[in-house]
Order: C-alpha cells, then sequence, then structure tokens
C-alpha cells in the first residue's frame, strides 16, 4: 500500500469513526423508544461547546471537564429529554408525526440556545481530547458496538429493549420498567452525540449551525442500518469514511468537474440521498396518526388585525422597513409549508431547497447565465424561475408516494441537504452572482408594496386549496390516506400536487427574500432553516395561513430586535410542547375557552331565538342539548330510498386462486370465492384464517403473491384501491375511516364526487338513507358518536354509486339497535342489486343477513353454504363472538 493510500486510509478512518459513533447513538436511541433522534446533532454540538467552556474561558483540566461533559452533561440531556419531551408524548400516545416535530424542536432549541449563550460565530480553538490516531478511535468505536450489541443481544436489559421497543404497553403489562428502558437508551445515546461533538470540533467549525448539521448528515449510516444493526453502521460508516478519503485524490477535469468534486467531498450526503430515496423505507410500523380536530373558521377579526400589521411596516424607514421586507417573503415560503404539511399532510423537511432554487434561478435569470435561456427583466425571472422549480417538487413528491412518517421526513430531508451541498453552496453554480429588485421597486417601501401584492396572490391560493373538491380530497388524505383512497381519491396525483404546489410558493417566497437582501446568499437557504420553518409552522397551526403569517413575523422580528437564536429557541420550546397542544396554539385557547364556557353555563341550553341566531351564525356548530338532534337509520323507509339510485347493470368480483405470504407465513393459499350481485356473502373464521388478508387482496390494498381478482371478467389485480373504487368497488374498515376534519356531508361527498353518479343527488340519496340529513350533516365528524361514524362511512361508501360493497367488521362499536338498522340497510342494498361481501366476528348478524357463507382456516376456505348449515361447524363457532 502506498503511503498516499495510507494516509488517506487512517483520515478515512477517523472521519468514518466519529460517523459510526454518531450511528451506534442514532440505532441504540431508536431500539429503545422508537424515536429518531433529530436533535442528536445539537446535542453534539452542545457538549463540544460546554468542553471548550471549561477548558478555554474557565480554565479547567482537560480530562475532569471532559468526565463531567461526557459521563454527567450529556446522559443528564438524555435523561431530561426522555422524561419531560418524550415519555408525555408516549403515555398520550401521540403519532410518529409529533414525536418527529418534539424532535425538530429540540434541534431548534438547542441551536437557538447555543447562538444565545456563545453567539452565532465559529470557534476554532476547541481542546483536543484524544490523539489524532484513527486506529484508535476505530478500536475505541469497535469495542463499544460489541459491547452494546452483546448487552442488548444476551442480557436482561436488551430482552426488555427488545420488548418495549416491540410494544411498550404490552411490555409494561409485563412488568418491564419501560421509562428506565426509554431513560437508559436515551442517556446512551446522548453519550455517543457528546463524544462525536467532541472528537469533531477541534477539527472543523464549531458553530451552533454547522456542527450539528454536519453530524447529522451521517445518519445515512443509521438508515442503512435499518434503524436496527450496530455491526452494518459500522462497517458503512468506516466504509463511506474511508471512501471519501481516498476520492480526494482524484482531480477530475471539463465542465462536470466541480460537481465530481462537491459528490467525492459529500460522500455521506451522496449516502443519505441513497439510503432515504432508495431503500425501503423506514419505520414502517408507524402508527396510524391522531385524528385532526374539526376546522374551525378564523375569525375575521383576526384577519383584519394581521392587514393592519403587515401594513404598519409602510410607515417605517431605515434599517426597521429593511428588516420588515423579509417578513412577506419569509410568509410565502411559510405557505408552501401549510400546502404540503396543513393542506396534504406530509411531513417535508426539504423547503429551504426549494427557496433557494427560487432565488439561485431568478438570478441567473435576470443575470443571463441560465443555459438555453436569455436575460429576462427581474419580475420575469421571477416568474420564469417559480415555473421551474415547480416541477422539481416531484424530487420529494415521488418519495412521499410510498412513504410515510420517519421515511417520508428522512427523503426530504435527504433532498434538501442534497441540494443546499451540490448545488446551493458550490462555486460554478453561484461565484460572482447577484440579485437585485425589479425596476421601479429598488426603494424599501416600494418592494415592501411589491411583496405584499404577491402574498395577496399567494394568500388565495393557498386557501382555495381548502374548498371545493380538491380542498375536501385534500383533507380526506390529510385525516386518513387509506380511507380516502378507498373513497376513490387519487392519492398519488394528490401528493405530487401538494409538493409541486409547494415548491412554486416555495421558489417565490425564496426569490422574493434574495430580492429583499439584494444578494444571493446560501446561508439563508440552508438545511437548519428547513428544519426551523418546519417546527414553526406546525406549532402555530399547520394548517392555518394565518399562523404561517404569524411565524413569518415572529421568525423575522424576534432575531431582528434582540441576539440571534431568540426565535429558534422560542419555536424550539413550542415544538417541545406539541403534545400539549398539537393543532396549535390557537386552538388550544379555544378548547379551553370552551371548557371555561362549559363550567359556567354547565346546562348549555339556549332559548329559541338564541338557538335561531347561532344556526344562522354558525351554520357548522353542534346541536346544544335540547336542540334537534340527527334521526336514526332505524324505523326510516331504507328499501324505497335504496331504490331511488340510478339503475345500473349487476356485477360480478371474483377471487381465483389468492396466494399470500407475510414474510415466511403464509396467509393465503389458494382461495376461490365469488361475490354475486343482490346478495350479502360472508366470511367468517376465528383470528389469524385470512379474512383480512382476503379483504385487502379483493379492496387492493395488498397484491396477492399469485392468484386474480377479476371484476366482471376484467383481471384488476393489480389495480390499486382508488382505481377500484371509480369502477365500483366500494369499501369500509373494521377501524373507522372517517375524515374528522370535515363535516357528515363533507365526507359523504367525497365519496360522492369521485364516484360514477351525479354528486349532488348521489350525496342527499345517502344522507337520507342512513338517517344522516337532519342537523348532523353540517356537524364536524371528530367526536361523533361510533354508531353515528359508521353511518358516516357507509354514506360515503354508497354515495360513489357502487356495485360492490365490501365490508369488514361493519358491526364493530354498535349497540343492539344499530346493529338492527345495519341489518335493514345491509338488506336493502342486496335487494337492490349491490353485491355485498361482510366479513364479521357477529355470528347472529351473518345468520340474519347472508345469503351464502364461507368458514375459513388458516388461509383457506374450509366450508360454504348457507348459514343454516354453516355456522354450525366447529371452525365456524371458534370465531369471537
Amino acid at each position: 500500500m502506498s503511503s498516499l493510500t495510507y494516509d488517506l486510509t487512517l483520515a478515512g478512518l477517523s472521519v468514518g469513526s466519529a460517523a459510526a459513533l454518531t450511528g451506534i447513538g442514532l440505532v441504540v436511541t431508536h431500539r429503545a423508544t422508537g424515536v429518531l433522534n433529530f436533535a442528536h446533532g445539537a446535542i453534539a454540538m452542545v457538549c463540544a461547546y460546554v468542553l471548550r467552556s471549561c477548558v478555554v474561558d474557565r480554565g479547567w483540566p482537560l480530562w475532569p471537564a471532559a468526565v463531567v461533559t461526557l459521563l454527567v452533561l450529556a446522559p443528564a440531556i438524555g435523561v431530561v429529554l426522555e422524561r419531560f419531551v418524550f415519555r408525555p408524548l408516549a403515555v398520550l400516545g401521540s403519532d410518529p408525526t409529533q414525536t418527529l416535530v418534539a424532535s425538530i424542536g429540540v434541534f431548534v432549541l438547542l441551536v437557538g440556545g447555543a447562538a444565545l449563550l456563545w453567539g452565532p460565530g465559529a470557534r476554532d480553538d476547541a481542546p483536543e481530547l484524544v490523539a489524532a490516531d484513527p486506529w484508535g478511535q476505530t478500536a475505541v468505536v469497535l469495542v463499544l458496538a460489541a459491547g452494546v450489541g452483546a448487552v442488548i443481544r444476551w442480557t436482561r436489559f436488551g430482552r426488555e429493549l427488545r420488548a418495549v421497543v416491540d410494544d411498550r404497553r404490552l411490555a409494561a403489562l409485563g412488568g418491564i420498567d419501560a421509562n428506565r428502558v426509554a431513560a437508559a437508551g436515551w442517556a446512551f445515546g446522548s453519550f455517543t452525540a457528546g463524544l462525536t461533538g467532541v472528537l469533531l470540533a477541534p477539527y472543523v467549525r464549531l458553530d451552533p449551525y454547522g456542527l450539528p448539521l454536519l453530524v447529522m448528515e451521517v445518519v445515512a449510516v443509521a438508515v442503512a442500518a435499518r434503524m436496527r444493526s450496530l455491526p452494518v453502521a459500522v462497517v458503512v460508516a468506516l466504509g463511506i469514511g474511508i471512501a471519501q478519503s481516498q476520492l480526494t485524490r482524484l482531480h477530475p477535469s471539463g465542465r462536470g468537474a466541480p460537481l465530481l468534486q462537491a459528490v467525492g467531498a459529500n460522500l455521506f450526503v451522496v449516502a443519505l440521498l441513497v439510503a432515504a430515496l432508495v431503500l425501503p423505507g423506514v419505520a414502517t410500523r408507524d402508527a396510524a396518526p391522531r385524528p385532526p380536530a374539526a376546522r374551525v373558521r378564523t375569525p375575521p377579526a383576526a384577519w383584519i388585525v394581521a392587514g393592519v400589521l403587515f401594513l404598519l411596516p409602510l410607515g417605517l424607514a431605515g434599517p426597521d422597513l429593511h428588516t420588515a421586507v423579509q417578513v412577506p417573503a419569509l410568509a410565502v415560503i411559510l405557505l408552501s409549508l401549510v400546502v404540503v404539511t396543513g393542506r396534504g399532510g406530509q411531513i417535508s423537511l426539504g423547503q429551504a431547497a426549494y427557496a433557494g432554487l427560487g432565488a439561485l434561478f431568478t438570478a441567473l435569470l435576470a443575470a443571463g447565465r441560465f443555459p438555453g435561456l436569455p436575460r429576462l427583466p427581474e419580475l420575469a425571472a421571477l416568474a420564469v424561475a417559480v415555473l421551474l422549480v415547480a416541477p422539481l417538487g416531484l424530487l420529494t413528491g415521488w418519495p412521499a408516494i410510498g412513504r410515510r412518517g420517519l421515511a417520508l421526513a428522512l427523503a426530504t430531508f435527504a433532498v434538501g441537504v442534497g441540494v443546499s451541498r451540490f448545488v446551493l453552496a458550490q462555486p460554478y453554480a453561484v461565484s460572482g452572482l447577484s440579485l437585485g429588485r425589479p425596476a421601479g421597486f429598488d426603494g424599501d417601501r416600494a418592494y415592501y408594496v411589491l411583496e405584499l401584492v404577491l402574498l395577496g396572490v399567494a394568500l388565495p391560493a393557498t386557501r382555495a386549496l381548502r374548498r371545493g373538491r380538491t380542498g375536501r380530497a385534500l383533507a380526506a388524505m390529510r385525516d386518513h390516506e387509506a380511507g380516502a383512497s378507498a373513497a376513490g381519491v387519487r392519492v398519488p396525483s394528490l401528493k405530487l400536487l401538494a409538493f409541486v404546489v409547494g415548491a412554486a410558493l416555495a421558489a417565490l417566497g425564496g426569490a422574493m427574500l434574495g430580492m429583499g437582501l439584494r444578494a444571493f446568499d446560501a446561508g439563508a437557504y440552508d438545511p437548519v432553516r428547513s428544519l426551523l420553518w418546519f417546527a414553526a409552522v406546525v406549532v402555530l397551526g399547520a394548517d392555518s395561513t394565518l399562523g404561517a403569517l404569524a411565524a413569518a413575523a415572529l421568525l423575522v422580528g424576534l432575531d431582528a430586535g434582540a441576539r440571534g437564536g431568540v426565535a429558534a429557541a422560542l419555536v424550539g420550546v413550542l415544538a417541545v410542547l406539541v403534545g400539549r397542544f398539537p393543532h396549535g396554539p390557537y386552538e388550544a385557547v379555544r378548547e379551553r375557552a370552551e371548557r371555561v364556557r362549559a363550567r359556567l353555563w354547565p346546562s348549555g341550553e339556549l332559548t329559541p331565538l338564541g338557538a335561531r341566531l347561532r344556526a344562522r351564525l354558525r351554520p357548522g356548530a353542534r346541536p346544544r342539548p335540547g336542540e334537534e338532534q340527527e334521526r336514526p337509520a332505524a324505523g326510516r323507509p331504507v328499501r324505497a330510498a335504496a331504490r331511488t339510485r340510478p339503475s345500473r347493470p349487476p356485477s360480478v368480483l371474483t377471487a381465483r386462486g389468492l396466494h399470500a405470504r407475510y414474510g415466511g407465513f403464509a396467509a393465503l393459499g389458494g382461495v376461490d370465492l365469488e361475490v354475486r350481485p343482490g346478495r350479502v356473502t360472508a366470511v367468517v373464521g376465528p383470528n389469524g384464517a385470512g379474512k383480512s388478508t382476503l379483504f385487502h387482496c379483493l379492496a387492493g390494498t395488498l397484491r396477492p403473491a399469485r392468484g386474480k381478482v377479476l371484476f366482471d371478467g376484467r383481471d384488476i389485480t393489480r389495480l390499486p384501491a382508488h382505481a377500484r373504487t371509480r369502477l365500483g368497488i366500494a369499501r369500509t374498515f373494521q377501524q373507522l375511516a372517517v375524515f374528522p376534519s370535515l363535516t357528515v356531508e363533507e365526507n359523504v361527498r367525497v365519496g360522492a364526487e369521485q364516484g360514477r353518479g351525479g354528486a349532488e343527488e348521489a350525496v342527499e340519496r345517502a344522507l337520507a338513507l342512513f338517517g344522516l340529513d337532519g342537523t348532523v350533516r353540517a356537524r364536524p365528524a371528530a367526536g361523533l358518536p361510533t354508531g353515528t361514524l359508521r353511518r358516516v362511512e357507509l354514506a360515503r361508501a354508497f354515495a360513489g354509486d357502487p356495485r360492490v360493497l365490501l365490508l369488514d367488521e361493519p358491526a364493530a362499536g354498535l349497540d343492539t339497535a344499530e346493529v338492527s338498522a345495519l341489518a335493514r340497510v345491509l338488506g336493502a342494498l342486496a335487494a337492490d342489486g349491490t353485491a355485498l361481501l361482510v366479513v364479521e366476528h357477529d355470528l347472529d348478524l351473518v345468520a340474519d343477513l347472508a345469503d351464502v357463507v364461507h368458514v375459513m382456516a388458516a388461509g383457506r376456505i374450509v366450508a360454504s353454504g348457507p348459514p343454516g348449515r354453516v355456522l354450525g361447524t366447529s371452525t365456524a363457532r371458534e370465531a369471537p363472538a
């Protein structure tokens, strides 16, 4: 081995060892708590700063300071985070998105706090804890990984750790102290973060923004290890470190040389892109999100106040007006997050990349340096830049089709980091670039007026996505993605739309921000900004356009009027407390006011005049005690209502030789089934018999390994759920799949708008059939009783004019009267020619309703026939009642 190769290998081992420490900490924390600790890099930065402060500023000896920092402070940070931030979220059963927001909040809080305490500037005098001995560092990493692996694999604590990760509540019922296990995982993860920080600080820039991002770029090693395997994390980290070091000997030439050099110098970023975008998504066991609250109209007075506040800077001058110029631009960027996260329910941690591309493309177009396009005036350059960046939203929109939760967060974060490192921060793209203001708007006051006009265009565009057919479809996708797909919503196309519109808005805001500053500054669009902006929008109400305006004013105003870092610290505190007001502070205040009013007026009754006024002023409000309630479906002329549908040809749904496997387990072993029109076909059997798997294969949410699903002789095996719904195959869910933020009528309208009939007639017909045409139609689905929600879900499916209706345990959660009413409705639908398939545990309902019953066991149909003959078999009796 040549001397150069050996030296580069040693340098690569040093970098890889630090990356391996990060990977070990992230994997252990995730295995102990299920949380991807986005604050890992921030903890590393804080520990590096504390060690430097103790040694350099206070004169402590190095090793006692290191002991205090690594063995006391770092684990203490982890324990505090577990106890006061993540344990309450786990107890409340928060969804992974809220946990992710809390983790980002900790990151932002620590970064902002560090900027306040130590200033935003970089330090180059961090103490060197150990000599630059790569072999020694590698040995420490290998011993640490082996020790941790042995503890997890062969000790009682390791068994408890695996149990807590698999099911925290079940582990607690088994006598395991889940809190202790989680606290130990956080303490160890924070220790590795601190060790990484103090090892890296002497060789990189120690500043509140650079070091945390540098550490988080190597999250690729943990993703490559599937957040589970320590040996894989260590091997990948050392391999990438060595490869990145060896690539420095290459000196490419030609037009692509700068980009190739950037790739070679940022191989961990390349690995992050590959791990997040190419490898299968991690954390696919994410729980279903917590249902959002009902949508509440923003009071008109709030908009009046916001308008007045945004007009006030026109009376300012000098530095104050120059600072205020940033607010409308940032507001437009934050509106992009309202579209993607608030409206579409998708996590996006890369919006700063699109904002930076908008500013970069505008500057290139205005300078005549954009390939293939002539020089353009600034306003024209701005418009063209937005059009060019909008399709690039597919970079994050496409991964969103098959990813959600943590996997989607990593994918969007990887795109943001990649754009920052390989485009915005590279001299070949930005060298000598300036960004001026449009002609006639060079002054701050004139430019602020232009920004208000552009903001006035962006606001209605954002609000339009909350109304109409598209708005309802977006709300349905956000509330319950599987339910939206079952209602016929084209979920993949809708996700792409949200990301494309979000990219366009971010590009518009980014270009406005660059023009306001009269320069293209890549630092204004770094990935840390994405995390800060995402946290700010979420904590102030992700679905609130007014919240985005408030967040922009808060971020600009606090940092302009005080030492840098105040805004980040405040947003971090609010994000850490996200579990206490998951729908934003405004919603929390409103709910608190409702509770106070309920205590002051416990009866809640209104006079007849008050009830009429309230109904006129607030048509969507819930009726008070004594007011008209919804009419039950029982006793309604259900058969007549069912027959008001337009006639349509009967259809047959057929399954032929369906096989399905989960890992090594055969869930279906060659199932043949026919669902005929005008009949109720029931499937029963014990738990684990394969009923749900068969149902999912028919509904389109699971593709069988072998076999076919036919609809009127057409092979639909490969069609997704929403395409089957549009053909006339509707379904319901065992666990309710309604859209809580929409009213009852809007829930039903979503199904009608995606169906094959006239929407208005279908909505009224479905509401009447299921007894939802009273005042309940205007009430939000959030908080309604289970029986009413079952009818809402059935009405939504019926409104799409289905020819085949698949029902997954429709009687779950209903009382006797509601079950009887349900049986009458389903019987009327079958009499009208609809083909019904019912998977049900209530054998009494099956006996009264079904025309033919299939009994499943071990993935096969073992008995078929009329209910009176089949339900007496021993296999059928094993089905839970």
